[in-house]
């Protein structure tokens, strides 16, 4: 049976704080993508890792993760049907306005949570 949301936080390249609500049974990691502070280049950082080995559960046919900046500058939630079990991961690219300034920023959400012991 699957278990309810926990709740996690991870900073990102910036020094940016991220509240993650995610579905422990799924959800491996949280990655982030943004334009370094410095300008050119972007920069993939880890801002979430599981902290469980493994699955305590199977997860549930749908599953749901929410990611809010603690700024209030970006809030979604994706929630996606995963019968099979078959979801490696999901990439959602948003847009954030900060001061007069846009920014694209890309999260990935990666699956992969070995299996409960039998």
């Amino acid at each position: 049976m699957a278990r309810h949301n926990r709740d996690a936080k991870g900073v990102d390249q910036h020094g940016d704080l991220w509240h993650i609500s995610y579905q422990p049974d799924w959800l491996r990691r949280v990655k982030i993508s943004r334009q370094l502070p410095r300008g050119g280049r972007r920069s993939m950082l880890t801002i979430f890792e599981n902290p469980a080995r493994r699955a305590a559960a199977e997860a549930g046919k749908t599953v749901r993760t929410r990611i809010t900046a603690a700024d209030g500058s970006a809030d979604f939630e994706v929630s996606i049907e995963d019968r099979e079990d078959v979801v490696e991961s999901i990439i959602i690219e948003t847009r954030r306005k900060r001061g007069r300034r846009r920014e694209r920023i890309k999260f990935v959400l990666h699956n992969r949570m070995p299996p409960p012991r039998a």
